[in-house]
């Protein structure tokens, strides 16, 4: 889980001596692949594909060399395991405060593990105001371009980030990418009981209790810095799946089949 300028690092450190008309379509999916390949289709397109594709264009715009296109992986969608707020706060309980303070703000904001690891104490923060600027990386036009968005903090999360105590050279988790912190999350997520869940799993957590307490899809998706509805449908369609809710048909007022579904919910404070 990287962003943009880390992407971009990569990329130039992978490709470092070799001429920009000499990098092929093989050599740019072989790079994702080595770099990353524990990760979906979706980001080996959006971290490796599109940057290098991106620089390469650009110097065949100035003619330098010819246009380059390269194969996407495939996106495979799949039933994503989300966090609850019961599962965030044993996480807290088994973990540094700095590290059960990112897994909490990315299950109430919706934050990517990347975005979340970017923001700036000083710049992207109003606890006054409750507030956090989340700069996101998205793809146009085959190029990574960065948008903000502000995300409203719950008072369950201010009162966390405002305990924190600063770490002098380092960033307000600490950690600077995930692999720094994969180890340290993987133990610590490993005492909490059920499945291993990941930091993205939050983010899936997030849209999954919104979804399931009634809230409409064109918000979740303005909430959480989703592309579109359409694309939250895709991949979080299945946070309703109730059989039952077809009483709504015959007797059962629609008001209580709404409360049915959000009392099978956990308790989410300040959403």
């Amino acid at each position: 889980m990287i962003g943009a300028v880390d992407a971009v690092k990569a990329a130039r450190d992978h490709f470092k001596g070799k001429l920009v008309k000499d990098i092929k379509s093989s050599a740019v999916r072989a790079f994702a692949n080595e770099v990353y390949g524990h990760c979906t289709g979706a980001s080996k397109n959006r971290l490796a594909i599109t940057p290098v594709q991106s620089i390469v264009n650009h110097c065949a715009e100035l003619e330098l060399c010819d246009f380059l296109r390269v194969k996407r992986f495939p996106n495979v969608h799949k039933e994503k395991e989300p966090a609850t707020l019961d599962w965030v706060q044993r996480f807290q309980a088994e973990t540094k405060p700095h590290l059960g303070a990112y897994a909490l703000f990315m299950f109430l904001t919706g934050a990517r593990p990347s975005e979340a690891l970017a923001v700036d104490p000083e710049k992207d923060l109003d606890l006054q105001k409750a507030e956090a600027t989340i700069r996101m990386t998205k793809v146009e036009e085959d190029k990574l371009v960065e948008v903000t968005r502000v995300a409203h903090l719950p008072p369950m999360l201010v009162a966390a980030l405002a305990n924190l105590k600063p770490v002098p050279g380092r960033p307000l988790f600490v950690y600077r990418k995930y692999g720094d912190m994969k180890e340290t999350w993987d133990a610590a997520a490993a005492r909490v009981p059920g499945k291993l869940l990941t930091p993205h799993c939050c983010r899936h957590g997030f849209a999954t209790e919104l979804l399931r307490r009634g809230v409409d899809v064109h918000t979740v998706a303005w909430l959480g810095g989703w592309a579109s509805a359409k694309q939250v449908l895709e991949t979080y369609g299945h946070a309703i799946k109730r059989r039952d809710l077809t009483s709504i048909l015959t007797d059962t007022p629609l008001t209580q089949a709404v409360d049915e579904v959000a009392a099978t919910a956990r308790k989410v404070s300040g959403i």
